[in-house]
């Protein structure tokens, strides 16, 4: 089941960059914690990661990663399966950024690592800010009000890696790029997130037991509104 296919239309882009001391202390913090999580991870084999051409790279329980270079030069794609992300028990994190122009593949490395510690971050910090009201604590009205956490999670870290790669005094973001698909399974839940072309293909089962393709983003093409 799909709640929030979230539908991004570009890289937001609405982070105020008026932060008090405190404030920025604290986001420093909560992202140096998100990547301590994510090193743990990537040492304990929760975590999957790949750039350029991979022939095959699972986990043990839910998944799998294989990318193929084509006729174009050098494979630009990275990809990034994290179990239990955040410590959950319940959660995986997968992300596949596609890079294109010169620094694509680098700028597709460095989005690769900043978005999942990044979304941790804001996430943990959306919920430490939020508490369900009485009125919301029926399972719908609770779906969607964590689903709306996610999602203004979701628009602060891309609008945070954005502005992180403007700056980046060694990456030239200016002609090169990456998409960037991310999905969270948490439960039974999918949250959604893409910007560019990358497209996220859920394997359905019909009447007859066959395998049917559901697609479940849109693709961005410079000729849509």
């Amino acid at each position: 089941m799909v709640l929030l296919p979230s539908l991004f239309d570009g890289l937001a882009r609405s982070v105020s960059m008026k932060k008090g001391k405190n404030q920025n202390n604290e986001t420093d913090g909560g992202r140096e914690a998100a990547e301590s999580m994510a090193k743990d991870a990537k040492k304990n084999e929760m975590m999957l990661c790949s750039s350029g051409t991979v022939n095959s790279n699972k986990s043990n329980d839910f998944a799998s990663i294989c990318s193929k270079r084509g006729q174009k030069g050098t494979n630009q794609d990275s990809a990034i399966v994290w179990e239990k992300f955040g410590c959950q028990e319940d959660m995986i994190f997968c992300g596949i950024f596609d890079g294109h122009g010169p620094w694509g593949h680098i700028v597709a490395k460095r989005v690769k690592k900043s978005v999942p510690a990044s979304l941790l971050c804001n996430w943990q910090k959306a919920l430490s800010l939020t508490s369900l009201p009485h009125q919301l604590d029926t399972e719908f009205n609770s779906t969607f009000h964590h689903s709306d956490i996610w999602k203004q999670s979701y628009l602060k870290a891309y609008a945070d890696v954005d502005l992180e790669l403007k700056h980046h005094p060694g990456i030239d973001a200016f002609r090169s790029g990456t998409t960037a698909l991310t999905i969270i399974k948490q439960g039974e839940h999918l949250v959604i997130a893409n910007v560019g072309d990358s497209r996220a293909v859920l394997a359905t089962t019909s009447d007859d037991g066959k395998l049917v393709p559901l697609q479940l983003t849109v693709d961005f093409k410079p000729n849509i509104p």
